[in-house]
Parts: structure tokens; C-alpha cells; sequence
């Protein structure tokens, strides 16, 4: 969630329904195990969740009995009472809680957060009271336990958690719980949360033969197969023809590369923990690339270049790898192989707007093919706090960028949010956040502007004047990478690809053998006519084959008996449910075709 929308989420009332529910769920828990040890419980996007030290272990099956308590709690109609207090007080409170002992530790010395975090100053250290539940807490929270609705919460599952996020700290339990304004807001979220398992691309991806997962080759490194390489080629055939339409040149570059390309670009010091350790060979140190950036700078690099040739756009997809903690691996949507649809541009201050706004209309282009209708941009800038340590040191340019992106968003009446200390180490970008036909929110596309690169390299192009000058970089990637994005549109469509890109687009269907070598005949004539089909000649009956289609979400089924061979025909029946008998083969490949060429999002 991004800062400015965390920041009004945080003064809404639903984050103080959330807040409180966490507190009476952490009640609940005490009472059930009064020698548990409890730590922070805060509202998250969707709910809530506490993390515990548990006596002993705790599943799904406990959580109707807690949940059961905590309606009895809120119709107690208990207030939220808040009291600020010396730091040897609270600790005299809590002295049988080591946690949250740690928590006051960190507020009264160092101004730390839950997270360990540093505070931008240093807090009041306040408490708040509810029933016989006591926490360390900042709130806000709702100021009676009956502005919760018991029919509006819901408690939903036990994960392990460690404490503060950190892998050397204990494991702890987390149980997460959700709270609404309205009992009906509930019942949307549970339908919507139905659906979204329904559409899981974990679970599709394997059932549709897209992509799989395996321990001996490494956990976050996707298997393709042969399905999942038809989705990507065909994603990859779109960006190439809308990148050359563009104006975009391909290279390519290699996997590995010495150590001494990313220290020159000032990435290591950032990613190191993101990277995979170095190999040694003949005492030189090399890295597996987690980003294309400084190879595509020295393309650039590798001659002079006039004012002429700018805006320079060099892609590639080049495929990168970076060691994400293995907590933080979610299917496709976090790996440690990724096929990244990547680009930088290379262009004079004065083409800035145009070249900018080229890639976000790129975006739009694509949210269009995609169906996708609800989008957000939001603007990630720096924050000064941050400068030489988390970003580049450089106030002067980071302040001109970011006011170079607002002018020409505004100009152009994009609309977008703001979000300070999210931007790349090296300039302010454009996150894309989109949702998916069931309203799931994902991550995908970025737009970033680059001013530090350039000055490390030393690139230079030489301007109208006859003078050197240094260009701005635009480094885009509206496709994200092919992991991601692949994830997500399994999810859209829920596996129900469009025509275009469905790994399968045909299947034929004798109803019995006799008419097998016609259904050849005619898979045959349309792999000719550039069309994905397969004939099933299983021993299966039609209604099974029919099935086995459906199943896979194949778009279309040709049906083909003794009355279409002896007429030349075929009968249609669409994965929509829709059905045309006896109409001419010549008649469905037109229709198929240029459902296809045109990329169409129907059937």
C-alpha cells in the first residue's frame, strides 16, 4: 500500500474497527492461554493480525471458539481507554512480557518502532485498556467496543511469523482475522476471497500445465512448460511488435558479469543482500545479474553517440535473478528467476515529457488489451532522510526529476497518487498498481528515471552546440516480468485465456474412431494456417474428450461425426457454452483467425 494511501487508511474508521478487533482477538488468546506471550497486532490492508508465543500449538480448528469469545467481548460494550505513562510504569506492566519489554526498551532509548524501525521522533510511550486487556499501544482505536459490528468480523487463518520479520528471531504464531463496517462488506470480501482461490495461479498453473515448481532445482525458479512457453512467446511476440512500432531497438547480455561492473553502478551496495553470492574464477569475482541496467549502459557506452540518435531505446528480456527470502517466495509473483520485459532510454532533458509519457501510454495501450480497468500510478519518490544511505545523494536532482515526472503526468492529466521513501536508489519512478476482473490488487509495471547511472558511467552524447552532455535514462518495464505477469493473468482470466493467447487454441473431437483421421486431417489444416489445435484420437467417449477440453479451457472444440465427414463440416461448440453445427471448416478458420490477429479479447 502506498504511503499517502496507508497514511489515509490509517485515520479511517475501518483501521480503527481493525485495530480494537485485534485487541479483543489477543484477549480471547490470553484468556485461553494465560501464560502466552503476546506482541504487536496491527491492522493490514484487509483486516488484522496478532503474533503470539504460544504454550502450545494452535490450528484452524480453534478459531470459531476465539472468534465465539470475542463476539461475548464486544457486546460487553467495553471503552478503549488511553493512558500515557513513564517508561518504568509500563515496564512494571508488562514485566512478564518479554516483547513487549523489548518494545519499550526500543521506545524510551532509540525511538524505534514495532518493527525495530527508527521513528522520526522519539514517542510517548501510552497504553491502551480495554475489558481486562491491557497493550502497548499508539492506537487510535474506536472508543467503545459496540462500534464493532460481532457480525461484521471473522477470524481466518494461523500462520508462523518470525518476530520483528527477522529469520534469526523466535517463530512465532500469527492469526489473522478480518473486521468491516457492515456484515454485508464481510460477505463481499469472503465471496471475493472464494473466488480468488478458485482463480489461484499456484493451483491453475498446475492443473492448465503452465508452469510447475520443484525442490531439486530450487525453490523460487519457475519450470516452464510447454504450455507456459506458448503464453510467453506470445506475450513477448506483443511487446516486440509494440516496442518496434515504438521506436525500441533489441540487444541481448549476458547472465554473468564481474563484480566491478555493479560496483561502478552503485548497485551493489544496495542489492547485495538481493543477490546471489559471487563465483570465483582466476581471482576475479563474478554475480548472476539482478537487473540489466549497467549492461545496457555499456551498449551506449560502446561508441560515440550524437543528439542525433536520441532518444536511444535499447530492450531486451533479459532474464535476472536475485535471492528473495524464501518467506517472502509467492508462486510466480515473487521468484528468483525472472524474464524481465526491460528497457532504457537514453534522451536529452528537452525530450523528457514526450519519452515519458510514450511509456505511459505504452501501459494504457496494454491495461486495454488486458481488460484491465482499474489502475493506479503512483508516483514513489525519495525521502532526505534517506539520501546517501538508502538513495543516491543528490537533493538538487532528485527534487528536479521528481518535479520533472509530476509536470509531465499533470500536463498529460494522468492521474496519480504520491508516495515518499518508495523510489529507486537511483531516481523517482511510476508504480503500476492494477486489479485483476475480482478486484485482487497486484503490483506490475514501472517507469523510473535514472539520473545517478549516467554520471557513473560516464556517458555522453554530443548535443546541436557540438558539446558533450550527459543523457537522462528512463528505464520501463510496462510488462513487468513474464513471472509476474503470467501470474496475474491467470488470476484475470481465471485460466480462461483469450483466443490469441491460449496455449491451445483448437481441440478437434471425433465422436468415434471412425471419423479420427478426418479430425487429424483437420488439426492438420489448421496448425497450417498458423492456428494452435490438436485432435484427441483417445478411446475415450465424446463426452468425456469434451470434458477433458473444458477442463483445460481450450476456447474452441470442433466436433466432428459421420454427417460432418460426409459433408465437409465441422460443429463448434465455444468454451462459453455456445454451439453451431455443420458450418465449413474455411468458415471457422477465417473467424478463429481473426479473433487471433486482432487480439480479441471475445470468443
Amino acid at each position: 500500500m502506498a504511503k499517502q494511501a496507508e497514511e489515509k487508511y490509517e485515520e479511517s474508521k475501518l483501521y480503527k474497527i481493525r485495530h480494537s478487533a485485534a485487541h479483543v482477538m489477543a484477549q480471547a488468546v490470553l484468556e485461553r492461554f494465560p501464560e502466552a506471550k503476546y506482541t504487536i497486532g496491527p491492522p493490514v490492508e484487509n483486516g488484522f493480525y496478532y503474533d503470539f508465543e504460544l504454550p502450545e500449538p494452535i490450528s484452524a480448528d480453534d478459531l470459531p471458539q476465539l472468534e465465539k469469545r470475542m463476539r461475548q467481548i464486544l457486546a460487553g460494550q467495553h471503552d478503549f481507554k488511553k493512558e500515557v505513562l513513564p517508561a518504568e510504569e509500563a515496564r512494571e506492566i508488562f514485566k512478564d512480557q518479554p516483547y513487549k519489554l523489548e518494545l519499550i526498551e526500543g521506545l524510551e532509548q532509540g525511538g524505534l518502532d514495532e518493527y525495530g524501525e527508527p521513528l522520526d521522533e522519539k514517542p510517548e510511550i501510552s497504553i491502551y485498556k480495554n475489558d481486562s486487556f491491557v497493550d502497548l499501544c499508539r492506537g487510535p482505536h474506536v472508543e467503545n467496543t459496540k462500534q464493532i459490528n460481532p457480525a461484521a468480523i471473522k477470524l481466518m487463518s494461523i500462520a508462523g511469523a518470525y518476530w520483528r520479520g527477522d529469520e534469526n528471531n523466535k517463530m512465532l504464531t500469527r492469526i489473522y482475522g478480518t473486521a468491516w463496517e457492515k456484515p454485508d462488506e464481510l460477505k463481499q470480501y469472503l465471496q471475493m476471497l472464494e473466488e480468488a482461490k478458485k482463480r489461484d495461479h499456484r493451483k491453475l498453473g498446475k492443473e492448465l500445465e503452465i508452469f510447475i515448481f520443484d525442490d531439486e532445482v530450487g525453490p523460487g525458479l519457475p519450470l516452464w512448460l510447454p504450455n507456459g512457453g506458448i503464453i510467453i512467446e506470445e506475450l513477448e511476440k506483443l511487446a516486440k511488435e509494440m516496442e518496434e512500432q515504438a521506436g525500441y531497438q533489441r540487444v541481448r547480455t549476458p547472465i554473468v558479469t564481474k563484480e566491478d561492473l555493479f560496483i561502478k553502478s552503485g548497485h551493489l551496495p544496495y542489492y547485495a543482500e538481493s543477490m546471489y553470492p559471487p563465483m570465483e574464477m582466476e581471482g576475479v569475482k563474478y554475480y548472476v545479474k539482478p537487473m540489466n541496467c549497467p549492461m545496457h549502459h555499456k551498449i551506449f557506452d560502446a561508441r560515440p553517440r550524437s543528439y542525433r540518435e536520441l532518444p536511444l531505446r535499447l530492450a531486451e528480456y533479459g532474464t535476472c535473478y536475485r535471492y528473495e527470502k524464501s518467506g517472502e517466495l509467492f508462486g510466480l509473483m515473487r521468484v528468483r528467476s525472472m524474464q524481465m520485459n526491460d528497457a532504457h532510454l537514453y534522451i536529452a532533458e528537452d525530450q523528457f515529457e514526450q519519452e515519458f509519457m510514450g511509456v505511459v501510454d505504452l501501459y494504457r495501450k496494454y491495461f486495454e488489451l488486458f481488460g484491465i480497468e482499474k489502475y493506479v500510478m503512483r508516483l514513489s519518490l525519495h525521502s532526505k532522510a534517506g539520501l546517501g544511505k538508502k538513495y543516491v545523494d543528490n537533493e538538487r536532482l532528485w527534487v528536479k526529476t521528481e518535479e520533472m515526472v509530476r509536470t509531465a503526468m499533470d500536463k498529460n492529466g494522468v492521474p496519480y497518487v504520491e508516495a515518499e521513501d518508495e523510489a529507486a536508489f537511483y531516481g523517482p519512478k511510476i508504480d503500476v498498481q492494477i486489479w485483476s476482473a475480482i478486484g485482487k490488487e497486484f503490483s506490475l509495471a514501472t517507469n523510473q528515471v535514472d539520473f545517478a547511472q549516467p554520471a557513473r558511467f560516464d556517458l555522453k552524447f554530443i548535443n546541436k552546440e557540438g558539446q558533450e552532455e550527459m543523457p537522462l535514462v528512463i528505464h520501463r518495464a510496462p510488462l513487468s516480468t513474464h513471472e509476474r505477469m503470467v501470474g496475474f493473468l491467470i488470476e484475470h482470466y481465471a485460466g480462461a485465456f483469450p483466443v490469441w493467447l491460449s496455449p491451445e487454441q483448437v481441440r478437434v473431437i471425433p465422436i468415434t474412431d471412425g471419423q479420427n483421421e478426418y479430425a487429424e486431417n483437420i488439426a492438420k489444416q489448421l496448425k497450417a494456417e498458423g492456428i494452435r489445435a490438436s485432435a484427441d484420437l483417445s478411446s475415450e467417449r465424446m463426452n468425456a474428450k469434451i470434458r477433458n477440453a473444458q477442463l483445460m479451457k481450450v476456447p474452441y472444440m470442433l466436433v466432428v461425426g459421420n454427417n460432418e465427414m460426409e459433408a465437409g463440416m465441422v460443429s463448434l461448440r465455444v468454451r462459453d457454452g455456445s454451439q453451431e453445427n455443420n458450418i465449413p471448416l474455411s468458415e471457422f478458420i477465417a473467424r478463429a483467425k481473426d479473433r487471433i490477429n486482432k487480439r480479441a479479447s471475445g470468443l
